[in-house]
């Protein structure tokens, strides 16, 4: 197998009965990436979500019956191919014009940078998320000396290699803090930027209560015990 080369990209998602989002993400996605470069589903639908996403040439991997995001997502950050890894949500949310923005900084050097939601509160964020997300980031910052607006941000972009060097437990909920945290945690070197974010397409899958509890559990953990 040709070995792919260290700026290549591949841009990882996972689904969840997204079948009437996903064909018009990728066909998004593909304005902005080479030829070269990897789109990579894994998909736990229970819908055509997978088909379709194979249709508009993605690379799909099937976890079902589901076993929840987290070793959904870390099935996806596992498997991508190539040096440059950005996750990316499948709902219409995350503004793929970013994506050229995200790859040059990795390029130039950035382990990982966060696309934060939260320059303000979003209009297609309801009160009590943009609430609960603007007070974990804050109490984040206060414990780690860092400055955070976003732990939960769907888009992020990543140099492979610290996937492959740090550990990250999939098993429980709220991964996305310590996808974000332990590299800064660890000094790498992390960039957080603002993007909009949109209407998502389908249905939300969110308990703000359940992902309140996990993230405080994973800010704590990663700070104090890990």
């Amino acid at each position: 197998m040709k070995q792919k080369k260290k700026n290549s990209l591949t841009v990882a998602m996972i689904t969840r009965n997204e079948e009437k989002a996903i064909s018009g993400v990728i066909s998004e996605i593909k304005r902005y990436v080479s030829l070269e470069d990897e789109v990579l589903v894994v998909d736990s639908s229970s819908d055509r979500t997978a088909q379709k996403a194979k249709d508009s040439g993605a690379t799909v991997v099937r976890q079902f019956p589901p076993r929840g995001y987290g070793p959904a997502m870390m099935e996806a950050l596992n498997l991508a191919k190539n040096g440059i890894v950005i996750t990316l949500d499948a709902d219409g949310t995350y503004p793929v014009e970013y994506i050229p923005v995200l790859r040059k900084m990795v390029e130039e050097g950035v382990s990982v940078v966060n696309a934060s939601r939260l320059m303000g509160k979003p209009k297609a964020m309801p009160w009590i998320n943009y609430l609960a997300n603007a007070a974990c980031a804050l109490i984040a910052s206060l414990l780690y000396g860092i400055w955070t607006t976003d732990l939960h941000s769907g888009m992020r972009a990543y140099d492979k290699k610290i996937l492959d060097v740090i550990k990250f437990d999939g098993s429980k909920p709220a991964l996305p803090v310590d996808l974000w945290l332990k590299p800064k945690l660890l000094g790498y070197n992390t960039k957080e930027i603002f993007i909009p974010y949109k209407e998502r397409i389908g249905e939300s899958k969110m308990n703000p209560l359940k992902g309140l509890y996990w993230t405080l559990y994973r800010i704590i953990n990663t700070r104090f015990i890990k």
